[in-house]
């Protein structure tokens, strides 16, 4: 069932799209036998190469798996291969009616940085967007 509270896409793009906008780094599945239960990937904020170390976090859970802790399972191996590839922060957008994915971010160690507010309208409604951020503690920042 679709909550309308993960994306403002109305329709699940082409996988080409899909593809030509995530980073090949950090695309994640959860699964159980041929179902799945939900899944991760990155996105570059940017082409600027001052932000190469910055990523759009993306993840996804099926409603009949969500606080079963595939969500912090998902997470957890996308902030391995993050610092790995070498990127220094993970950033966040999530509509403020996701609590599930405000918690996921918060115990992850994500932290809460503003909100955008009236940022885009989903079915002709107005939606804000909470900004989330996490910073490596292994890259060199200092």
């Amino acid at each position: 069932m679709d909550t309308c509270f993960a994306t403002f896409e109305k329709e699940v793009p082409a996988f080409q799209v899909w593809d030509a906008a995530h980073l090949k780094i950090g695309r994640l599945v959860a699964a159980n036998a041929e179902t799945i239960l939900g899944w991760a990937a990155l996105s570059p904020v940017s082409s600027r190469c001052v932000y190469g170390g910055v990523a759009e976090v993306s993840i996804y859970l099926a409603q009949e798996s969500r606080g079963q802790g595939v969500g912090k399972l998902l997470m957890q191996q996308l902030i391995v291969e993050s610092e790995k590839a070498g990127f220094w922060t993970l950033q966040s957008g999530i509509f403020p009616e996701n609590k599930g994915s405000v918690e996921l971010h918060l115990k992850m160690g994500f932290r809460y940085i503003g909100k955008r507010e009236r940022i885009g309208k989903r079915d002709n409604v107005w939606k804000d967007n909470l900004l989330f951020e996490r910073r490596s503690a292994l890259v060199g920042l200092h």
